[in-house]
């Protein structure tokens, strides 16, 4: 019987392994074997939740993008339906500290992009010069090369200085961890680069693409009708969605499924420190001693990882794959009595730009953004450190990084008591950065892997970020495993 083993738990890993299954029952293959190896003590990678004392904290991610469909997709075929659970979009703002104080968000601005004048105009965060540089970009000429560029330059030239030390810089710390002046914006925002190609302006096109969602049927809406928790009235659309349990939910509901297969397994806190090729098979070292051999081998683990994997199989592959940048962070969730809190929070929480040199990136107002995540009388709050900014600040003992938090939040909403619990969580080179000459750099990395049959990469890492790409790119990559195995 073939086996194929994925060398990776996380997200990507899991996708992997159950989309193998899937297709298979679907498509009457012949039965194989997969096994997944993971060298920590549990399944999940970066997705981590913890139940305490009715309190749900998400370590990792807190969420999918409802807007990719992948995610929401495997949530309902697995299951998950009625897990499923909305944002409290009655209060759908984010704040951005400026000059030591919040200000809202202007509304109809998506991510950068301005689409309402109205509240433009009336925005406290943006100043006259600025509020004007961002509406002249409606009559800002596109580029005509076609090379890549950073977020950075490609803000500036299109929105404005102000734009991007105040929003951009901001929300992308926030959700990437990166640098603009780094990253890669045809690898990390390729429709923006899209609407300036199609529509010679941002506004322009954002508002053409926000009319075309609206003819369609928001996720939120289709939810509602089977029954996912906190769906809104049809022709509202709801970003951002979760589960009720928590993110983990997923990755237990996903190995539940793939465990329960025959010929599966999933073996953990097994490390692999080695793949050679032998004829047509692979030869997985484990640092145990043992071994195992593979027709089909799928590293679903970071770029380092896999850097360190396929020195004997590819040595330039190795190489390259060492020039994918990662950062690391650090969440720390902290719980107040509500009672105790005399900020208002009405809304999703803050962003912090750089320009501000606070020890924080951002915080996410964990029980307004979505219900049930504490008890009655008690507020949840999510605080980001490390990136590209501050990334020493990681290694902080708990004590140090929670009093840090502490202050922050003192400083910036005025909170003085002290809290109901605290919870620090760390992820060490964990967020892939795409820089400059991504996507001329995976695309080697592609062809240099289709070069050796049998032999697969996929995960975050490569073409997309966030819970929904690796799992679009896990499928992508099972398809092509069960090619193989089909021969």
């Amino acid at each position: 019987m073939k086996r194929v083993v994925i060398i990776g738990g996380g997200i990507s890993g899991l996708a992997t392994a159950y989309s193998l299954r899937e297709h298979q029952e679907l498509g009457n293959v012949e039965e194989f074997e997969i096994l997944l190896i993971d060298s920590n003590a549990r399944v999940g990678g970066n997705i981590k939740t913890e139940h305490k004392d009715g309190f749900i904290v998400e370590g990792g991610p807190d969420c999918f993008i409802s807007e990719k469909p992948w995610a929401l997709a495997l949530c309902r075929r697995i299951g998950l339906t009625d897990d499923l659970l909305v944002t409290n979009d009655k209060l759908r703002k984010t704040f951005v500290l400026s000059k030591g104080k919040l200000h809202v968000l202007p509304e109809g601005v998506i991510l950068m992009v301005p689409t309402k004048m109205l509240p433009l105009a009336f925005s406290t965060l943006i100043s006259f010069t600025g509020k004007i540089r961002m509406a002249m970009e409606y009559f800002i000429p596109k580029r005509r090369s076609t090379e890549d560029e950073t977020l950075g330059s490609f803000v500036r030239r299109r929105l404005g200085a102000e734009t991007l030390d105040k929003i951009a810089e901001p929300l992308v710390a926030g959700i990437h961890a990166g640098d603009p002046e780094t990253m890669s914006v045809r690898a990390s925002f390729p429709k923006f680069v899209e609407m300036e190609r199609e529509h010679g302006s941002l506004i322009k096109g954002m508002i053409k693409r926000m009319a075309m969602m609206k003819g369609k049927k928001p996720a939120a809406a289709s939810g509602a009708a089977k029954g996912v928790a906190g769906a809104k009235p049809a022709g509202k659309v709801t970003m951002f969605m979760s589960l009720k349990g928590g993110m983990t939910t997923l990755i237990d509901k996903i190995a539940e499924i793939v465990l329960s297969k025959p010929n599966t397994r999933i073996w953990c806190s097994a490390d692999a420190n080695s793949i050679t090729r032998i004829d047509d098979k692979f030869r997985i070292g484990i640092s145990d001693g043992s071994t195992i051999e593979a027709d089909a081998v799928v590293i679903a683990a970071p770029a380092h990882a896999a850097s360190r994997l396929t020195v004997d199989i590819d040595s330039e592959l190795s190489e390259k794959l060492k020039t994918i940048p990662y950062v690391s962070t650090a969440t720390i969730s902290i719980a107040y009595k509500k009672a105790d809190i005399a900020h208002p929070m009405n809304g999703f929480g803050f962003v912090v730009p750089r320009s501000e040199k606070r020890k924080i990136m951002a915080s996410t107002w964990t029980s307004i953004k979505f219900s049930g995540r504490t008890p009655d009388g008690s507020v949840l709050i999510r605080c980001f450190v490390g990136g590209s900014k501050n990334m020493e600040l990681v290694d902080l003992p708990d004590t140090e990084m929670i009093e840090l938090v502490k202050s922050e939040l003192a400083d910036i909403m005025g909170i003085t008591a002290e809290p109901e619990l605290a919870r620090v969580f760390r992820f060490k080179n964990a967020m892939p950065q795409y820089t400059v000459g991504h996507e001329e750099r995976i695309a080697w990395i592609d062809e240099r892997v289709e070069a050796t049959p049998g032999f697969y990469l996929t995960g975050s890492a490569y073409h997309g970020i966030g819970i929904a790409d690796s799992i679009r790119y896990g499928e992508i990559t099972a398809k092509k495993v069960l090619h193989r195995i089909e021969g």
